[in-house]
């Protein structure tokens, strides 16, 4: 799988928030396909000249926004598009016992 994907060292956004919206929109265009494999962190980062920490943190963003899902060791998919339950995206409040 080749993916085209640019970094800016001069741009005014962090290098985490490029990737992260440049994989949103290969996904989003489906140029990355739901159920593809992405490259491990360590590939990507090798390939684009950055720490592996920026691959990581977007990972994870594209993670919590539902973008892709983690399988473990197996690394992480291109998940299916889902739709959002009603109160899903609220924190759950947990209240303290009173002794």
């Amino acid at each position: 799988m080749e993916v085209k994907i640019k970094i800016n060292r001069k741009s005014v956004d962090s290098m985490t928030r490029q990737l992260t919206d440049q994989l949103r929109d290969l996904i989003g265009n489906g140029k990355l396909a739901v159920g593809s494999l992405l490259p491990s962190e360590r590939t990507l980062a090798n390939s684009l000249g950055v720490a592996r920490n920026v691959v990581r943190g977007s990972y994870e963003y594209l993670e919590k926004g539902g973008f892709v899902q983690r399988e473990g060791r197996k690394g992480r998919r291109v998940r299916a598009k889902t739709a959002k339950r009603k109160g899903a995206g609220k924190a759950i409040k947990k209240t303290a016992k009173k002794r």
